[in-house]
C-alpha cells in the first residue's frame, strides 16, 4: 500500500506554478518571434532618423517656428538636436506608438486564443493572476523597447546632425548633453506610461474576443474618438478623463526652462487609472474564462 501510494504523483495545484521569470522569458520568446512585432519596432526606430535626414534638407532661413503642434516642434528641431527626439515621440504618440501597444495586447490574449495556445495556459497550473501578470509584462516590454529605441535613435541622430552644442530649450537656455538626456528620459518614461495604459485597455478588450484585429481596430477607433471629443467644448467636462488629453502638449514641457511637470504629472495619474481599470477588467474576465 505504501509503495502504491508512492507511485501515484501528487495532484498539481496553482502552488506548483513555474517561476515568473521563467514564464516571462518564455513570453518574450513568443513575442519577438512574431515578424510583425520586429517590423513595427524597427520602423519606429527609423522614424527619428528619417525626420532628422529630412530636416537637413530644409533651409533654416526659410523655416519658422510659427504655428502650433507638430509643425512648430519640427521647425524648432532644425539645428537643435535636443528637440528632434521629443518631436518624433510626440508625432508618433498620436497613432503609431499606440498601435504598437495595441498589437502587443491583441496578440497576448486574443491572438493566442485564435491559435488555440491560450487554452494550454488556462488549464496549466498557472494562476489567472500570474497569467495576466506575464501578459502585462510582455506588453509593457514592447512599449519600453519602442519608446527607448526611438529616443536613442533620435538623440544620436540629433547629435550627428547638429553636434553637442545644439542642446538648448525653446526659451533659449543651453543644456549640457547630460541635462538634455535626463529630460529626454523623463519624456520617454512618461510616453511609456501612456503606452502601458493603452496596452492595459488592449488586454481588457483582448480577453473578450478571439480576433486580434478587432482589438487593434477598437483601440485605434477609441483613440480617434477621444481626439475628436477633445476638440468639442460641449463635452469639456469629459476632457480630464480622456487618456490622450495633452498628448500633444505634455512632452513639450521638457523643452521649456524652467521645467514645468504639471501636464506630465496629470497625464501620468490619468494613465495609472487606465492601467488599473484595464487590468482589473482583464483579470475579472480571465478568472471566468475556460478557453
Amino acid at each position: 500500500m505504501t509503495h502504491a501510494s508512492a507511485a501515484i504523483p501528487a495532484a498539481r495545484t496553482g502552488q506548483d506554478s513555474v517561476g515568473l521569470l521563467r514564464l516571462y522569458r518564455a513570453e518574450l520568446r513568443w513575442i519577438f518571434r512574431r515578424p510583425r512585432t520586429l517590423a513595427v519596432l524597427g520602423l519606429l526606430a527609423l522614424i527619428p532618423i528619417v525626420i532628422g535626414a529630412a530636416l537637413t534638407l530644409v533651409d533654416p532661413s526659410e523655416a519658422n517656428g510659427g504655428g502650433d503642434g507638430d509643425g512648430a516642434l519640427l521647425a524648432s528641431a532644425i539645428n537643435n538636436g535636443f528637440i528632434l527626439p521629443v518631436a518624433a515621440l510626440t508625432m508618433t504618440l498620436a497613432l503609431l506608438l499606440p498601435l504598437a501597444s495595441a498589437m502587443a495586447g491583441a496578440d497576448a490574449i486574443a491572438g493566442e486564443a485564435a491559435h488555440g495556445t491560450l487554452r494550454g495556459w488556462l488549464i496549466a497550473p498557472v494562476g489567472r493572476g500570474r497569467l495576466l501578470t506575464i501578459k502585462a509584462f510582455g506588453v509593457a516590454t514592447v512599449s519600453v523597447i519602442a519608446v527607448l529605441s526611438m529616443t536613442f535613435t533620435g538623440f544620436v541622430t540629433g547629435l550627428i546632425i547638429s553636434g553637442t552644442d545644439s542642446m538648448f530649450t525653446l526659451t533659449g537656455s543651453t543644456l549640457s548633453v547630460w541635462d538634455a538626456l535626463g529630460r529626454l528620459l523623463l519624456v520617454a518614461l512618461w510616453v511609456t506610461l501612456q503606452l502601458w495604459a493603452v496596452g492595459a485597455v488592449a488586454l481588457a478588450i483582448s480577453s473578450f474576443t478571439e480576433h486580434p484585429m478587432l482589438v487593434v481596430a477598437s483601440l485605434l477607433a477609441g483613440t480617434i474618438v477621444f481626439t475628436i471629443l477633445g476638440f468639442l467644448d460641449a463635452v469639456s467636462w469629459l476632457h480630464p478623463f480622456l487618456l490622450n488629453k495633452d498628448w500633444a502638449q505634455a512632452p513639450a514641457s521638457v523643452l521649456m526652462d524652467p521645467l514645468d511637470t504639471t501636464l506630465l504629472g496629470e497625464g501620468a495619474l490619468r494613465a495609472a487609472c487606465y492601467i488599473a481599470i484595464g487590468l482589473s477588467i482583464a483579470y475579472a474576465r480571465l478568472t471566468t474564462r475556460d478557453g
